[in-house]
């Protein structure tokens, strides 16, 4: 891991974005799919890895987070997936908001695979990180 113990604590916040493409029709059944509510179940999934990201990624330094908000809402042609973290540390918590854009969209993609098989998560990225 990289030594990050000389840098001062200071309030960090990152936002993450990623896209799961469906066909229109799966746009508007994600809340009645056979597994149940996959909006609903992608935004806990989100908050829940952003928690474990530092057991998921090797060398990622574990982060007290202090708040994590993951929105997933339905577009026509797909699923938009929006995360924030934010933490008060010595490092950016970039990784925790990017590994709950991508765990909630593979949470839709599981959820909704067996109505739509032409799927494609797309688009996961870095959409600002602050600090200070």
């Amino acid at each position: 891991m990289v030594d990050v113990g000389g840098k001062p604590h200071e309030r960090r916040r990152a936002r993450a974005r990623a896209y799961v493409r469906t066909n229109r029709a799966t746009a508007g059944m994600l809340r009645e799919l056979p597994k149940g509510d996959a909006l609903a179940t992608a935004q806990i999934a989100g908050i829940m890895a952003a928690k474990q990201t530092s057991d998921l990624i090797p060398l990622c330094h574990p982060l007290p987070l202090s708040h994590v908000d993951v929105t997933v809402e339905a577009k026509e042609h797909g699923i938009e997936i929006i995360a924030t973290a934010e933490t008060t540390a010595q490092t950016g918590v970039e990784m925790e908001a990017l590994t709950a854009v991508a765990v909630a969209a593979l949470t839709i993609y599981d959820m909704a695979k067996a109505v739509d098989d032409s799927m494609v998560v797309e688009e996961i990225r870095l959409l600002e990180k602050t600090k200070g």
